[in-house]
């Protein structure tokens, strides 16, 4: 069994904290991330999620779990932004990431690159494992076909001009689960730890949860805004 054979299955059955934060939130920056992985850590997390080369190195100083790192980047002219190139995923690679999870959606990316090259470079040029974040069953397959490692449904509900549905796609998740044969990962406005064990029942491998975790902001909105209703 390989290396990254070895750290996909660590992640079997638990959860992934996505520990992120945006420029203009309170806890935007590197150290603030290591805290929350440290955190995670202490709650039972299998892996961490991350995005930026900054964050992942901290993170990786931070904790032994396995590092699905990422890197958000907006380009004109382009909807991707999950590390939308061959070169970030490098970036990705040598800040300590030991999983590339990249765009696999079937719209243009920047480097003109079809799905299959993307995936073999990346893992050529970097030894990583790569997960392939789909936002439907087709592209899934597709990310199959092409030789990613795992598969998410991170972009189910983020590839229109329409808002995301308020919650989980749990159709897509069953859908995934029971069509390809890679570890399919739950992530996506996934709030509640009911909705964590409701994926793992419909056949994820791993749960991603980021939000409900790791944004003080967003959660005391949520709490403000329920108060106000009543």
């Amino acid at each position: 069994m390989t290396p990254s054979n070895n750290l996909i299955l660590r992640l079997q059955g638990g959860l992934v904290v996505s520990c992120q934060a945006a420029p203009d939130e309170p806890l935007f920056g590197a150290g603030h991330m290591a805290a929350m992985a440290r955190a995670a850590l202490a709650g039972g997390a299998v892996g961490i999620r991350a995005n930026g080369p900054e964050d992942i190195a901290a993170i990786r100083e931070a904790v032994d779990l396995p590092v699905i790192g990422i890197y958000k980047v907006d380009l004109p002219g382009f909807a991707v932004r999950i590390t939308p190139t061959v070169e970030y995923a490098r970036q990705v690679s040598r800040a300590g990431a030991h999983i590339i999870a990249l765009d696999a959606t079937r719209r243009p990316h920047p480097d003109g690159l079809g799905l299959t090259e993307r995936i073999r470079a990346v893992k050529q040029l970097t030894g990583c494992a790569v997960m392939a974040d789909v936002s439907d069953l087709e592209e899934g397959l597709a990310a199959e076909a092409a030789g990613a490692d795992l598969v998410g449904t991170t972009l189910s509900g983020y590839t229109s001009s329409e808002p995301p549905p308020p919650g989980p796609d749990f159709d897509l998740l069953e859908a995934l689960a029971h069509k390809v044969q890679l570890p399919v990962v739950a992530e996506g406005r996934i709030a509640t730890p009911a909705q964590a064990a409701q994926a793992l029942a419909l056949g994820a491998f791993a749960v991603v949860v980021g939000g409900a975790i790791t944004r003080p902001q967003w959660i005391t909105a949520q709490f403000v805004r329920q108060m106000q209703a009543h």
